[in-house]
């Protein structure tokens, strides 16, 4: 396996594991599973992790690699949006929760530099990343359909043509994480 310099991380959004609160338990058990991950990977020679910053595991991820950045600080944040004025219609306290990630973020860019207009912004958005990173690490379980279902089918057409690593962590990896 070819060593991942740029990863895409993604997975379930906040509404769809039924997380309403900063100290709902599972962000935690999310977090500490996703900073072990991408810490062996950081060991491995990961230089990038990009996240499109949706509510949920693609903002968590954010404040991790904040965390292991005073650790690595040869660890980089992108943060690739779909389209201009993502999350334009968030309400406040997710508002700021964008900011805060853009705050930690080494590089940020829009695909679309138009705000959203239709659904092929958010298909060049997944072919963009595709063609930008080595590999994806998922929090997301095939059996609990989301959002990420999208982005695992056309990771998986990916790598009919090129070599492209998928890691997923599924809800049993989560359950086992915190017995």
């Amino acid at each position: 396996m070819n060593q991942l310099k740029v990863i895409y991380v993604s997975g379930y959004r906040s509404f769809e594991l039924g997380v309403f609160q900063e100290k709902d338990p599972k962000i935690k058990v999310i977090k500490n599973v996703l900073k072990k991950e991408i810490r062996q990977l950081v060991e491995e020679g990961l230089e990038w992790v990009i996240s499109s910053g949706n509510l949920g595991v693609e903002l968590w991820v954010t404040e991790v690699v904040a965390e292991l950045k005073q650790e690595y600080p040869e660890l980089h944040l992108g943060i690739i949006y779909p389209f201009a004025e993502f999350g334009s219609n968030w309400n406040e306290t997710n508002q700021e929760k964008k900011m805060l990630a853009e705050q930690v973020a080494d590089y940020i860019e829009s695909v679309s530099h138009l705000p959203y207009k239709n659904p092929n912004q958010l298909k060049n958005h997944t072919q963009f990343l595709l063609t930008h990173t080595e590999g994806t690490l998922l929090i997301y379980d095939p059996e609990y359909i989301g959002k990420t279902d999208y982005f695992l089918r056309d990771a998986k057409k990916i790598q009919e043509d090129k070599p492209y690593e998928i890691r997923l962590i599924s809800m049993d990896d989560l359950q086992n994480s915190v017995e």
